[in-house]
């Protein structure tokens, strides 16, 4: 009687987590297909053409696929070359700013000394601070730097971000420091415990935040606009909004810009999803 009653109770438990599941699954699938919906439209839109975009229903499927819009784009605009100074202006900002966060959050999370409170105080008001708020004196400051037109010029102003930092100075201090003091008893130095020790445990917060960060640089329209006035210096998204603009409003033209803009960061988290993820959860990234 008891062993009817324990695998009874066992199957119970069983369907209820196959429900679960299912239940969940169709969740995750429902959300997908949401945030998929947009991305699909903008490709079904760019294989249309212009008439049949602006075409009453609108539909999913195009009645003839063509890929003139995608042509148009190319044909107006320099892309390999905007290409090529996004990817250079976003690997630099990335790198620097892993360095620059990694070293000022170590800093705030492990050593102490006078004014520390404040640096950290300022470095938090940096986060309720909007950039477009900081365009101004950060152009008058590189133009009177010469820096105007250069890739410097588009680097540097983006290499301080407090984000980074307090995201980073938060999980370091997770970091147990009895491993830490361990290393220091076996004679090792700060240096060496910070990229022996730190460095390799924080793989996956330093991942997040490079990638983070390399999006963020890639998706900056303003400030490069704002630094760049040499068609040869400009970033995808400057560069495509010059093709848009030159086009009016014409749908196909619109969707194939923007699809190609975004086509490298489509990559980039397809490549690097697991490490996106696993940068969200040890960061807390999820919680902000």
């Amino acid at each position: 009687m008891t062993t009817r009653t324990t695998t009874t109770t066992v199957t119970t438990v069983r369907s209820k987590w196959t429900l679960s599941q299912v239940v969940l699954t169709a969740l995750g699938v429902a959300v997908s297909a949401l945030w998929m919906a947009p991305l699909l439209w903008s490709l079904s839109t760019s294989l249309k053409s212009e008439t049949e975009a602006v075409t009453a229903p609108v539909h999913w499927i195009p009645d003839a696929v063509t890929i003139q819009a995608w042509r148009n784009v190319f044909d107006a605009g320099n892309i390999p070359n905007w290409f090529v100074n996004s990817l250079i202006v976003s690997v630099c900002v990335t790198a620097v700013v892993l360095v620059v966060s990694a070293l000022a959050g170590y800093g705030f999370a492990r050593t102490e000394f006078r004014g520390k409170g404040v640096l950290l105080g300022l470095v938090m008001a940096g986060l309720m601070i909007s950039p477009a708020v900081l365009g101004v004196p950060l152009f008058t400051t590189v133009q009177s730097l010469g820096m105007v037109d250069t890739y410097w010029g588009m680097i540097l102003p983006q290499c301080a971000p407090a984000a980074m930092v307090y995201i980073l100075y938060k999980f370091f201090q997770s970091i147990p420091r009895e491993l830490e003091e361990a290393a220091f008893i076996d004679g090792a130095g700060r240096w060496r415990v910070f990229f022996t020790i730190v460095v390799p445990l924080s793989l996956p917060s330093l991942s997040a935040v490079g990638i983070f960060t390399f999006i963020a640089s890639w998706n900056n329209f303003l400030w490069p606009y704002m630094v760049t006035n040499n068609p040869d210096l400009m970033t995808m998204p400057n560069g495509i909004a010059t093709v848009m603009n030159s086009f009016g409003i014409q749908w196909s033209q619109m969707m194939a810009g923007g699809l190609i803009a975004g086509l490298p960061l489509i990559i980039v988290f397809i490549f690097f999803q697991r490490q996106i993820v696993s940068g969200v959860a040890h960061t807390g990234l999820a919680g902000q």
